[in-house]
C-alpha cells in the first residue's frame, strides 16, 4: 500500500468505526432514547471527520495534481477520495432513513411527536408564539448579503444559519438573499409542549422561527428559506496526521489558502441551483465543499432531546461500585501504602480519583501536587481541589495542555482561575502535545522522609466523561515508578524539545523517548519465544493502530506464527487475516452503552505476562509527537484481573464484530453462551463489591 492510500484507508476505517455507531441506532434491543443518542454520536462524529480530516484529503487530491505524481498514484487517490465521499453519502442516506422511517414512528408509539418536515399544528400555535416573541426574537440578527458585504460577512464555524430569497414590495421583481442566525447556543434547539391528553409534542427552534418569518421581514416576500452551515477546518496539525514528506507537501499547499478555508458547506438539497451559484461565488466555494443535505443540520443536538426524564426509554442506571481494598473510612493513602489500587470507569466510582486529590488538598503532611490535565471537565471538581490545595499552602503545578482539540477555551479558563489561585500553570510544549494522564502526590512521611503517590491513568482527569468512557486508574507508590514520575515532571516544566533530552526510563514507557522501542522489544521477545517452541502470544487494546512501523511490527509477529488479539474501537490501518502476511491477527470492535476508550498491552512472555496500561494509542501522533505514558502492572492479581477483563472483551458475541481483511465488519455468531463484554465487566466486579449510594454519585 503506497503512503496516500494508508492514510485514506485510515480515514475509510474511522467512517467504518462511525457506521458500527449508526448501526447500534438501530440495534432494537437498546431503549429508543439511547439510539437517539447513538443517532447524534455518529453525527457529531461526522462533523469531526469534516473538521478535522476532509480539509487534508481535500488536499492530497490536489496535491496529485500539483506535483505530477505518477498516473498510478494519482488515479488510486482519486478513487480512494470517490469512496470517502460515496461512503458519507450513502451513510447519511442510511442515517435519515432509519430517523423517518423507525425512530419517529416508534416515538409516536410513546405519544411523543417530534414534528420532522412538517407544518406546526393550531394546537401548539399559542405555545409557540409565546416562546418566539419572549425569547427567541432577542437573538435574531438578519443580514442582507448585498454586494458591497461580500467578503465581510464570515459564517462562524458548525453555526447553524438561514438563507433566505425575497424580494421587496417596493421592488417586486429583484431577488434578494438575507442570512439569518439560527440561535442554537442561546437557545435549546427543540421546545417541548406536554398536552393535556398526555401527548408530547417537540418542535426544532428551526421550525418555530420559520413560522414567523413575515414577523422577521415585513413587507417582504418571501420565496424560500433553506438551512445551511459550515465546517472549517480545526486547526489540525498536518505532522500529527502526516509522516515524511507528505506532511510538509500537505503543509505547504494549505498555507497558501486563506485561513478560513472551509471543508464543508452543507446546504439543504431543496435550494435551487441559482441559489447554490449565488452562495459559492459569495463565501468562496469550491464545488467539492458544497453538500448537499437535509433540511435540518446539526442532528447531533438530538441528543438533547427533553427525553431523559422518561426512565423507560433510557439504560436501565448501573449505580458505580465500590472497590473492595479501598476504605472510605481510611485515608486513602494509606491504602495505596498497603499496595496498588486499580480502579475501572464507569463501573467503579470515580468518587475515588476525586478523593485523591480532595484528601491531599487538605491533608497537612502533603506538601506537593503535580498533574497533568488535557481535557478538564467543564465544572471540575479536580480543578477546584487544586485551587484549594493551592489556598492551603500546597506546591500545586498543573500542566495544562492548550492544543488540545475542541478544548482549548475550556482548558484556558480553567488555567486562569488556577494561575490565579497562585497554582504554578506550565503550558504546552511548543510542537508537542502533552497527553499523559499523571498525577504525582509528595507527602511528608517523616523529618527526613517523603512520600510519594501516583496516578496513572489511560483516560482524562475528567469526572464527566468518566461517566460513559471505559478507562482504567493505577493508584501506586511503587518507589521506581514515583521516581520516574519526578523526572518526567521535572522534563515537563522544562517544556525542552524532546531531542534535548536524554532519559532512562526503566519502569514507565513514555512516548517519545522509549515507547516505541519498547514496544517492539515486546513483540520480538513473543517472536523469540514462538520461535523457541515456547507459548507466544500479544493481546492489544486501542482505541486507534495507523503507526505504520508498528503495524510492520506486529506483521513480523504475525508472520513468524505468534497470535495476534486486537480490540481497536476506531481507525485500524492494520489489515487481518491477510495470507502470509497477517494470517494469524484478529481485529474486534465494540460499541456498546460505554465508550471503549482504555489502551491495554499485554505479552505473554511464556507465561509470566508483561502488561501495560496506558494514554497512548499507536498513531503517528501519539507515539512521535506527544507526551504519552504507558505504566506497567506488577501486581499478579491486578494483572489477572486485567486479563479477565480483555477475555470478556474477546469473547464479546452480542455488541463486538470481527474486520476482516477486506477492513468489512462482521457480527460475531458462534454457539457460545450470549456474551456482552460491558454488563459481563460490570457483572465481575460487582462479585466482591457493592455499588455506591445513588446519592453520593
Amino acid at each position: 500500500m503506497n503512503s496516500f492510500a494508508h492514510y485514506f484507508n485510515r480515514d475509510l476505517s474511522w467512517l467504518s468505526f462511525n457506521y458500527r455507531v449508526l448501526q447500534e441506532a438501530n440495534n432494537s434491543k437498546v431503549p429508543l432514547f439511547e439510539r437517539i443518542r447513538f443517532l447524534s454520536i455518529f453525527s457529531s462524529n461526522l462533523d469531526e471527520f469534516f473538521r478535522v480530516r476532509m480539509r487534508s484529503l481535500q488536499a492530497i487530491t490536489q496535491l496529485s495534481v500539483n506535483e505530477e505524481l505518477s498516473s498510478t498514484v494519482f488515479s488510486s487517490e482519486e478513487e480512494l477520495l470517490k469512496e470517502v465521499q460515496h461512503t458519507i453519502i450513502k451513510q447519511q442516506e442510511e442515517f435519515g432513513l432509519l430517523l423517518t422511517q423507525k425512530i419517529l414512528p416508534e416515538l409516536q408509539q410513546q405519544s411523543i411527536h417530534l414534528y420532522y418536515k412538517e407544518d406546526l399544528s393550531d394546537i401548539d400555535k399559542p405555545f409557540i408564539s409565546e416562546y418566539f416573541f419572549s425569547r427567541i426574537l432577542s437573538f435574531l440578527q438578519p443580514e442582507q448579503l448585498t454586494p458591497e458585504h461580500k467578503g465581510k460577512i464570515q459564517l462562524t464555524d458548525n453555526v447553524l444559519y438561514f438563507i433566505l430569497a425575497f424580494s421587496t414590495s417596493a421592488q417586486p421583481e429583484k431577488i434578494s438573499y438575507s442570512l439569518l442566525n439560527i440561535p442554537h447556543s442561546s437557545l435549546p434547539r427543540f421546545f417541548k409542549i406536554t398536552h393535556p391528553n398526555a401527548d408530547t409534542h417537540i418542535l426544532f427552534l428551526d421550525d418555530i422561527i420559520r413560522e414567523y418569518l413575515p414577523q422577521i421581514f415585513p413587507n417582504q416576500t418571501i420565496y424560500g428559506c433553506y438551512c445551511v452551515k459550515v465546517n472549517q477546518n480545526a486547526d489540525i496539525d498536518i505532522a500529527d496526521e502526516f509522516s515524511g514528506e507528505i506532511d510538509k507537501q500537505i503543509a505547504k499547499m494549505l498555507e497558501d489558502r486563506q485561513a478560513s478555508f472551509p471543508t464543508r458547506f452543507l446546504f439543504d438539497e431543496s435550494m435551487p441551483t441559482s441559489l447554490q451559484q449565488f452562495l459559492a461565488d459569495y463565501f468562496v466555494l469550491n464545488p467539492q465543499e458544497m453538500i448537499a443535505g437535509g433540511r435540518y443540520h446539526n442532528l447531533k443536538d438530538l441528543s438533547s432531546l427533553p427525553l431523559a426524564e422518561q426512565a423507560h426509554l433510557n439504560y436501565p442506571p448501573q449505580l458505580p461500585l465500590h472497590h473492595k481494598d479501598i476504605d472510605w473510612n481510611q485515608s486513602i493513602f494509606t491504602s495505596i501504602e498497603q499496595g496498588d489500587r486499580l480502579l475501572h470507569f464507569p463501573y467503579q466510582s470515580y468518587n475515588y480519583v476525586l478523593r485523591f486529590f480532595n484528601e491531599a488538598a487538605i491533608d497537612p503532611t502533603v506538601e506537593q501536587i503535580m498533574i497533568t490535565l488535557y481535557r478538564i471537565a467543564s465544572d471540575s471538581f479536580i480543578a477546584n481541589a487544586l485551587i484549594s490545595a493551592a489556598k492551603n499552602g500546597k506546591k500545586v503545578t498543573v500542566f495544562v495542555e492548550l492544543k488540545a482539540r475542541f478544548d482549548e477555551a475550556n482548558n484556558l479558563k480553567w488555567a486562569k482561575k488556577m494561575q490565579a489561585a497562585g497554582i504554578h500553570l506550565v503550558y504546552s510544549i511548543p510542537s508537542m502535545k502533552v497527553h499523559a494522564k499523571i498525577a504525582l502526590v509528595k507527602r511528608k512521611a517523616s523529618a527526613i522522609q517523603t512520600q510519594c503517590y501516583g496516578l496513572l491513568a489511560t483516560g482524562n482527569f475528567n469526572e464527566s466523561t468518566a461517566r460513559f468512557y471505559t478507562d482504567h486508574a493505577l493508584l501506586t507508590c511503587h518507589e521506581g515508578i514515583m521516581s520516574e514520575l519526578d523526572t518526567l515532571f521535572t522534563y515537563l516544566q522544562s517544556r525542552e524539545q524532546p531531542v534535548n533530552q536524554s532519559f532512562s526510563f526503566q519502569h514507565l514507557l513514555v512516548a517519545p523517548f522509549n515507547l516505541q522501542n519498547k514496544f517492539e522489544s515486546l513483540i520480538d521477545q513473543e517472536i523469540a519465544n514462538h520461535q523457541a517452541g515456547l507459548p507466544a502470544r500479544i493481546t492489544i487494546k486501542l482505541n486507534n493502530l495507523q503507526e505504520r512501523h508498528m503495524i510492520d511490527k506486529l506483521y513480523e509477529a504475525s508472520k513468524a506464527g505468534v497470535p495476534v488479539d486486537l480490540i481497536v474501537r476506531g481507525i485500524c490501518c492494520l489489515i487481518p487475516q491477510q495470507k502470509n502476511i497477517s494470517p494469524t491477527i484478529t481485529v474486534r470492535r465494540i460499541v456498546d452503552r460505554y465508550l471503549e476508550h482504555a489502551r491495554v498491552f499485554i505479552f505473554h512472555n511464556n507465561g509470566q505476562p508483561q502488561t501495560f496500561l496506558g494514554s497512548a494509542d499507536w498513531m503517528n501522533r501519539n507515539i512521535h509527537r506527544r507526551v504519552e505514558v504507558c505504566f506497567p502492572l506488577y501486581n499478579p492479581t491486578l494483572q489477572s484481573e486485567i486479563q479477565q477483563i480483555i477475555q470478556l472483551q474477546l469473547a464479546d458475541n452480542q455488541q463486538a464484530c470481527s474486520i476482516d481483511q477486506y477492513m468489512k465488519m462482521h457480527p460475531i455468531s458462534n454457539s457460545q453462551l450470549p456474551i456482552q463484554a460491558q454488563q459481563a465487566i460490570y457483572s465481575f466486579l460487582k462479585e466482591a463489591q457493592q455499588p455506591v449510594p445513588a446519592d453520593i454519585d
